[in-house]
């Protein structure tokens, strides 16, 4: 019984102690920092708006639209633009009431995330589907490459955004919002 116990009693004595030395040492070197503000509301969301501007860019490069294309790929630009504010304001909106809300109203504004991930997801599809209609078949062959999502680890999707779909600059995709 002592070796039983020894066996799985060292292993997870090891790992407190690891994980304990790892939170001391992030805290020391937290508090060893000097103070920072954290980058403001705005900051965050012109730096994601901003992301999303250079993410269109590269798709419109890598995609080589021409000026006969411009009016679905401007209706797709667009789309990716209004779902990436959309989802900033709710973000931020949840942020500013998650220190009041009890379990019960954190679920339901998750949930309503998720949601609105899934309302933009259909407006980005629409706007891909016209967008893809119009495609020479070189450009399909290039866009059907860009939202395959071959290696999970390294996305190379339409937005980058942490293992989620096919990627962006934010927590929420930008062309899923």
């Amino acid at each position: 019984m002592n070796k039983v116990l020894r066996i799985v009693a060292v292993p997870t004595l090891l790992s407190l102690a690891i994980g304990a030395q790892t939170a001391w040492a992030q805290q020391a070197s937290t508090a060893a920092s000097p103070a920072t503000n954290p980058p403001s509301a705005e900051t965050r969301a012109q730096k994601h708006e901003d992301a999303v501007e250079r993410r269109i860019g590269e798709l419109h490069t890598k995609l080589k639209i021409t000026d006969a294309q411009a009016k679905p790929w401007d209706a797709f630009a667009q789309t990716m633009r209004d779902n990436a504010q959309k989802a900033d304001q709710a973000f931020r909106d949840r942020a500013q009431k998650l220190s009041t809300m009890n379990a019960d109203d954190a679920m339901k504004s998750y949930a309503d995330i998720a949601q609105l991930h899934a309302d933009n997801m259909k407006k980005m599809s629409a706007a891909m589907s016209d967008l893809y209609a119009v495609l020479s078949v070189e450009q399909k062959q290039i866009a059907d490459a860009l939202y395959r999502n071959k290696d999970e680890s390294s996305r190379q999707g339409p937005h980058k955004h942490k293992g989620h779909g096919p990627a962006s600059a934010s927590s929420v995709p930008a062309t899923a919002n």
